[in-house]
């Protein structure tokens, strides 16, 4: 009822253990709550929180128009509604080393299990967009450092993700993932790598996790966990996907009302009442207090 039984505290340990266990982790991107808890129940391993989501959702661009308020707000109302440990895109830290500083505490006091903070200039792109800049590496290494000296738990996850490989070689990633892990980074998360080989080469130059991001029409191929698992992947995003599947459907079942007057066509593609009762734990409020469900749901609505 109401918010996890979990402490961050155990959320962030779970989330070591995972990276540590040799199973490649999946973690689906939340754009609500309430997703974060459909990821749960799906049996994912965690929740990611992109930061082009949470701009879209505020109907805006993801060029670096949000702020740590807006972000820590919203990714900490997603965190707290799962068992399961949450990362979240920090995009460059909102600032100067010192912002970055601040940017993890207040992650940290939002209930986030992790964050990644990118090398890119503000303002910052998608990273499978064309276009972008990253900052010289000691910028790059200042902003992970400060994260890393700002955290209080040592159990919070400092990844550092670079976007070198978009204006530079793969030798060039290789060399900034080196030089982002012996600044402090736990992980890292090589921006759009090209293929598997990509993958095995970050594998090949640092002994800390990685990440590969899967998103939709990017630059790089959907993989498959297996192929990923075996590229050295330890952890895998699918950042805007359900995004997409929930605003796809949400777009076609307003065409189907302006074209048959009704949404009648749309009703056996959306979620059930009873479904919805289900994720939202109508029945623990119920434990709490009959007197605030007490009725029954009809079957299959």
């Amino acid at each position: 009822m109401l918010y996890s039984a979990t402490t961050s505290e155990s959320k962030r340990a779970a989330l070591r253990a995972g990276l540590a266990s040799g199973t490649l982790q999946q973690f689906p991107g939340a754009f609500n709550p309430l997703s974060a808890r459909l990821i749960e129940d799906k049996g994912f391993d965690g929740v990611y929180i992109s930061g082009a989501v949470l701009a879209a959702d505020l109907g805006l661009p993801d060029i670096g128009l949000t702020t740590l308020t807006e972000v820590a707000q919203r990714a900490g109302q997603i965190a707290r509604m799962t068992d399961l440990p949450s990362i979240v895109d920090a995009d460059t830290g909102f600032g100067e080393p010192m912002n970055v500083a601040r940017t993890v505490q207040e992650l940290e006091n939002a209930g986030l299990a992790g964050c990644h903070i990118e090398d890119q200039f503000n303002p910052k792109r998608c990273g499978h967009l064309d276009g972008k800049q990253v900052v010289d590496l000691d910028t790059a290494a200042k902003r992970i450092r400060a994260a890393v000296d700002a955290r209080r738990d040592p159990n919070f996850l400092i990844m550092a993700r670079t976007d070198i490989r978009g204006t530079d070689s793969l030798r060039a990633a290789q060399d900034r993932a080196r030089a982002l892990v012996d600044a402090g980074a736990d992980a890292i998360f090589p921006e759009a790598m090209r293929d598997l080989e990509e993958f095995r080469a970050i594998r090949a130059a640092v002994d800390v996790p990685i990440l590969a991001n899967m998103t939709e029409f990017g630059k790089s191929e959907l993989f498959t966990t297996g192929q990923l698992h075996d590229a050295g992947v330890n952890i895998v995003i699918y950042p805007v996907t359900l995004l997409r599947s929930a605003m796809g459907a949400a777009e076609r079942t307003l065409d189907s009302i302006q074209a048959n007057g009704t949404q009648q066509q749309a009703v056996p593609e959306m979620q059930t009442r009873a479904r919805l009762y289900e994720l939202v734990d109508y029945e623990g409020y119920n434990r709490f207090d009959t007197s605030v469900f007490n009725f029954q749901v009809p079957d299959g609505r």
